[in-house]
């Protein structure tokens, strides 16, 4: 579980470029508070689609710091790209489309990166090759 905003999800990880080129693609069963966290190496411009997944979703860009920047609802199958505004962003979180109207989760709020840096230490990354504190 990783703290967003002070609302724990039970987040899966992408890391390596298969898993964040496929993301949340052909899912059906993302429960109410399960989520997807992709991780970057560095800040940059994101910019999500949704090929192939019939889910609708909310997708979630942060800084480097673990501050949300913006989100934006994504609908099924939709292959239009949702492009941020900002240039430096390193962490995208997507979940079920409302979740961050439900819980109150608003630009400013915290993504838990101890927790992230824990996540990715288990899975055998070294977190601080994503500038994060093991």
């Amino acid at each position: 579980m990783i703290n967003l905003g002070g609302k724990a999800l039970r987040m899966q990880l992408a890391v390596r470029p298969n898993e964040l080129e496929h993301g949340l693609m052909e899912r059906r069963d993302l429960g109410v508070d399960d989520a997807m966290v992709f991780v970057f190496e560095r800040p940059q411009p994101m910019s999500f689609w949704m090929r192939n997944t019939p889910t609708p979703l909310d997708i979630a860009y942060f800084s480097s710091e673990g501050a949300l920047v913006e989100y934006y609802p994504a609908y099924p199958f939709d292959e239009k790209s949702l492009p941020s505004r900002s240039q430096r962003l390193q962490f995208v979180v997507e979940t079920n489309q409302g979740w961050f109207r439900t819980n109150g989760i608003k630009p400013g709020a915290r993504l838990d990166l101890k927790a992230l840096a824990a996540a990715l230490t288990a899975r055998g990354f070294d977190a601080r090759k994503f500038g994060l504190e093991p």
